[in-house]
């Protein structure tokens, strides 16, 4: 475990600067909005915000409030935040992000979740923090091939076990990390104590029988046709995609950026207040400014190769599994008798508001959750 400090390279952040600048847009429709892909207006303003308006600096010191490690797991670096607060030591909590997010998506939760009484809660609430970044994203090392959820579970039990002294210990996702926190159920179930999903990315090796079942999984086909050929493209090739954006941060920005319009729950709250710029672009930097965003899309090709989204016939989590149903537009949550065919669910909550990225839209209901999840 080495500390680490977050630091902006100044030659990369220059190049960065020039090529916003110079970036030619192409042929857009007129009155596009966010029909065909990325908002150009909102990227236009958004571009404009990151030249004259984004601070880099007081977000390279926003990102450094919290204490941070890098750890060598086998033959990777991973890049980890590990808060030991009110808790001392004790219950210990994996928090792991997923794609396009980064350990940011969990900024505005980690001290509530680490000092409770801090934020109007009890010090028994409190927990031991740690939210490490995905292999290939960020600041943790890149593989040498595509990994997926199944390897990225391995080597996180590694790190709270052999690196961070946790024997066992609590784990919530979403997204990717509701996989990596389903197969560190399913491969190394005797270190968890209970998991927290608010997605449902490993599924039931099952087939859907009721009514709800199949609407579900109807329903779910529906969606990923309108909203995923993003993963179809990064799950299959993609190195065509990586060609195409290699030397173009504003490109990488509008295809990161889309996804965080298209999976908001916007039903209450325009985007920018959901995801302010500055909140946006501090995401953003942890893909544009470290080389990471080719390889953070292998992860979708590394979680084909590991046959990562379905539970091996017959198999079944058996640890305590509690599971925050918020209305997420990416896919909407999965009627709870389904989730039961594959997890061991002893606790469900339907969330009144909050979309895919909990963490970030809702944080104060998403902290409300842990903390009376954990009580139990």
């Amino acid at each position: 475990m080495r500390p680490f400090t977050i630091a902006w390279d100044a030659d990369r952040l220059a190049w960065l600067r020039d090529k916003i600048r110079t970036t030619r847009m192409p042929r857009l429709p007129e009155g596009a909005g966010w029909r065909y892909g990325c908002d150009p207006d909102f990227l236009a303003g958004l571009c404009a915000h990151w030249l004259d308006g984004f601070d880099h600096d007081a977000a390279a010191a926003e990102l450094n409030r919290f204490p941070q490690f890098l750890a060598r797991i086998e033959d990777l670096d991973i890049h980890v935040v590990h808060v030991v607060g009110e808790a001392e030591g004790r219950r210990p909590l994996l928090l792991t992000h997923g794609w396009p997010g980064s350990v940011y998506e969990f900024w505005e939760v980690i001290e509530p979740l680490a000092f409770p009484s801090r934020h109007g809660g009890r010090a028994e609430d409190a927990f031991d923090v740690v939210v490490p970044a995905l292999p290939g994203f960020g600041f943790s090392g890149k593989p040498k091939a595509p990994i997926g959820p199944r390897t990225t579970a391995r080597l996180f039990d590694r790190l709270m076990r052999e690196e961070l002294g946790y024997a066992r210990y609590r784990a919530q996702g979403g997204d990717w990390g509701a996989g990596v926190t389903a197969w560190l159920a399913l491969d190394h179930g005797a270190s968890l104590q209970a998991l927290h999903l608010n997605y449902l990315l490993v599924q039931p090796g099952a087939e859907p029988e009721s009514v709800a079942e199949k609407a579900w999984r109807k329903a779910a086909h529906d969606a990923q046709s309108r909203l995923g050929a993003y993963a179809d493209l990064q799950g299959t090739k993609p190195l065509s995609l990586a060609y195409a954006m290699a030397a173009e941060p504003v490109a990488q920005l509008a295809w990161l950026v889309e996804r965080f319009h298209d999976w908001a729950d916007l039903r209450e709250r325009p985007f920018e207040e959901v995801f302010p710029l500055d909140r946006l672009l501090t995401n953003a930097l942890f893909y544009l400014l470290t080389d990471s965003f080719e390889t953070a899309t292998w992860y979708y090709a590394g979680a084909r190769a590991e046959g990562a989204r379905t539970m091996p016939k017959g198999a079944r989590v058996a640890v305590p599994t509690a599971f925050a149903a918020y209305p997420d537009p990416r896919t909407a949550p999965p009627p709870r008798e389904w989730v039961e065919r594959g997890y061991a669910v002893t606790r469900w909550r339907d969330m009144p508001r909050g979309g895919h990225f909990a963490a970030m839209e809702v944080p104060d209901l998403f902290v409300a959750d842990l903390r009376d999840w954990a009580r139990v």
